[in-house]
């Protein structure tokens, strides 16, 4: 079956809307809800024995120690193995602003210290930095990011940016609203120079580029498994290099403290692991397709739904390709407006008038469209948009 609408029955999305925001909430493929669904039914046979004797190796397990390896450690290992990490150093989260939120609040910084961000980050991770600096005397650092984009300015605007106090740097693999993929590496060595420890916020990286997380040089990487990576919600993951887990605590003190970096963050308290122990499941699925395949899929119609509806529009797109992933962000005519109001009212039209599903957002007195790509979309969705968009422009 070909990548496109003839993939859409593969998912349980509505085909009556053209579903354009798979980065903002993205939906799992029907193959692996039923992964999930099974997990489900197995728990539900013998729900003590799988959570209090197989599920973890924390100190609540029930029974004489076990030899076999604890169920979200085996899934760990899957999915770091497909990330480029080992599976000690990788534990999993609700989702990158959990783990955003453990990292910050774990951080030992003092009063007059701060944590440098950048003004296309996004926002809860921005406020999870407000709230860790304050509640330590610390303060947030912005840097703000040139326009147009180009990689090395970018790079250049967050290094320069770093204070004398400076302890910690929040980098997006991919930027939330902008749709940027930075040059992660190159920042992290410039900073990690500079004596700046470097969360990466991975959020929408997982399944939408190639990551290796262990080549990026960085201290701590978090990341969401229920974007592009097809594993239902919540899932997500929080790495961390090896020197740093035993001062990293999860927001949950429970059985796991003062217990190793794995256990402690793999029993928060009784919840259901079926999200994170499908993982494995998506990721074969991505093998069955084609992990390359799906990827060059996906990053060939986001640019060119760039080309195709900046031109249709009359409107500029300067993004150069190295900097485009799987999503892809465009200006909207100046007809319709500039400003939040403005964004969020098209918004809504889109969907609830026209049956598009697309985020709108106000960035520099212009409205922005960040469209994204997945393999059940093709250019028929892309014509959709672009000429609804141009109806609407006059």
């Amino acid at each position: 079956m070909p990548f496109g609408r003839a993939f859409l029955p593969e998912f349980p999305l509505d085909p009556s809307v053209t579903y354009l925001n798979h980065g903002t909430v993205g939906v799992t493929p029907r193959r692996v809800s039923a992964a999930q669904q099974s997990i489900r039914d197995e728990i539900e046979r013998q729900p003590s024995r799988f959570l209090l004797r197989e599920l973890t190796a924390a100190p609540t397990s029930v029974g004489m120690p076990r030899t076999d390896t604890p169920r979200l450690r085996v899934a760990a290992g899957v999915v770091a193995s497909f990330l480029g990490a080992r599976g000690e150093d990788l534990v999993f989260i609700d989702n990158a602003t959990t783990g955003a939120n453990a990292v910050l609040r774990s951080f030992p910084f003092a009063p007059g210290d701060d944590v440098l961000v950048t003004d296309l980050g996004y926002g809860g991770i921005t406020n999870a930095a407000r709230f860790a600096a304050r509640e330590r005397g610390a303060t947030v650092r912005t840097a703000t990011m040139p326009w147009p984009f180009r990689g090395e300015a970018l790079a250049d605007a967050i290094v320069e940016a770093v204070g004398p106090r400076t302890r910690v740097a929040i980098v997006d693999h991919i930027t939330a609203e902008s749709a940027l993929v930075l040059p992660v590496a190159a920042i992290a060595a410039r900073l990690r120079a500079k004596g700046v420890a470097v969360m990466v916020d991975g959020a929408h990286a997982p399944g939408s580029i190639p990551v290796d997380i262990e080549a990026l040089g960085v201290d701590w990487y978090v990341g969401n498994l229920h974007k592009w990576m097809w594993v239902p919600r919540s899932s997500g993951i929080l790495w961390a290099r090896p020197e740093h887990q035993t001062s990293l605590q999860p927001l949950v003190a429970s059985w796991g403290l003062d217990e190793s970096f794995a256990i402690a963050f793999d029993l928060p308290g009784t919840r259901d692991p079926s999200a994170h122990l499908s993982a494995p499941a998506a990721i074969a699925l991505f093998h069955h397709w084609g992990v390359e395949a799906i990827g060059r899929y996906n990053h060939d119609l986001a640019w060119q739904a760039a080309q195709h509806v900046s031109q249709r529009w009359g409107t500029a797109f300067e993004t150069p390709e190295d900097l485009i992933g799987t999503m892809v962000t465009v200006t909207l005519p100046a007809s319709l407006g500039s400003t939040r109001e403005d964004a969020a009212r098209l918004r809504d039209a889109l969907l609830f008038e026209d049956g598009i599903e697309i985020p709108v957002h106000a960035y520099r007195d212009a409205l922005r469209a960040r469209i994204s790509a997945q393999i059940y979309n093709d250019m028929d969705d892309i014509e959709r948009l672009a000429a609804v968009i141009a109806r609407r422009a006059g």
